[in-house]
């Protein structure tokens, strides 16, 4: 019994889904991971007070792997992935915000890549929609390998794509910061192991309009001094020199990884 627990783990993933008034989305998130291949997973989803239906919608999933946590304050994002991670069992972690979608074949492909070459850090393409989850027809990409210089010019890959084997990583946990919480977890990981490209799209990242993630240039400048000064913990000067750089290469990214197909 305990072998056989130990051979379900070595290929569980758990996925981490926050979640904030996103009852008009979460439902196809939610779809795009029963819809996987690879069917050893839970899906840990903790919402952050939503005053929609959220809750509602996740109630009509009735699937043992889906595990609802809600919390009694508004903690925002960064607290609540922590949450997340705090619970999840399985030996790889995964992300999935609730308005993105993932392809079936997301987690069977991305497992045989890791175990394949031994990687503890993956990433892939994805696809831009839209609100209605109409194509944008825009591919994005990645250097084929990250390493953790390069991390820090640019947080490349995605939070819908990343995967990391929680063995090697251990509880990743991140300071309170409104955003880039996700830039934050993979500063972490990044000073272990580099991470690799699988060159594959196997996710759609929706583009919303009033989402967190869309702001003006000013407010990411401070965004990103604040991952860096408060999370990474580094000297004022070099934070800011971090923020700009990341502006910089962001714009390179655009011309280099983001494709119209």
């Amino acid at each position: 019994m305990v072998e056989r627990d130990m051979v379900e783990r070595d290929t569980l993933v758990s996925i981490i889904m926050p979640s904030w008034n996103t009852a008009k989305y979460i439902s196809e998130s939610i779809q795009s991971v029963l819809d996987q291949t690879h069917q050893n997973w839970e899906l840990i989803i903790v919402d952050d007070c939503s005053n929609d239906e959220t809750e509602k919608v996740v109630s009509h999933f009735k699937d043992s792997r889906i595990k609802f946590f809600k919390n009694s304050d508004n903690l925002g994002a960064a607290l609540t992935r922590n949450k997340a991670l705090r619970k999840a069992k399985g030996r790889w972690i995964a992300f999935l915000d609730s308005d993105d979608l993932w392809y079936p074949s997301k987690l069977e492909k991305q497992l045989e890549f890791m175990k394949n070459n031994g990687y503890s850090f993956t990433y892939h393409n994805f696809e831009k929609i839209d609100e209605s989850s109409q194509s944008l027809r825009v591919m994005v990409s990645g250097p084929a390998i990250v390493t953790r210089k390069m991390m820090y010019n640019y947080g490349y890959p995605g939070c819908l794509t990343f995967m990391y084997d929680a063995d090697k990583m251990g509880l990743i946990q991140i300071k309170d910061i409104k955003k880039n919480n996700d830039y934050a977890i993979l500063l972490q990981l990044c000073k272990k192991y580099d991470c690799y490209l699988l060159n594959e799209s196997l996710a759609s990242y929706r583009i919303r309009k009033k989402s967190i993630s869309h702001d003006k240039i000013s407010k990411k400048l401070r965004s990103h001094y604040d991952l860096f000064h408060i999370c990474d913990e580094q000297p004022p000067l070099k934070s800011l020199w971090f923020a700009v750089f990341n502006m910089y290469y962001g714009v390179l990214k655009k011309v280099r990884y983001e494709k119209q197909f």
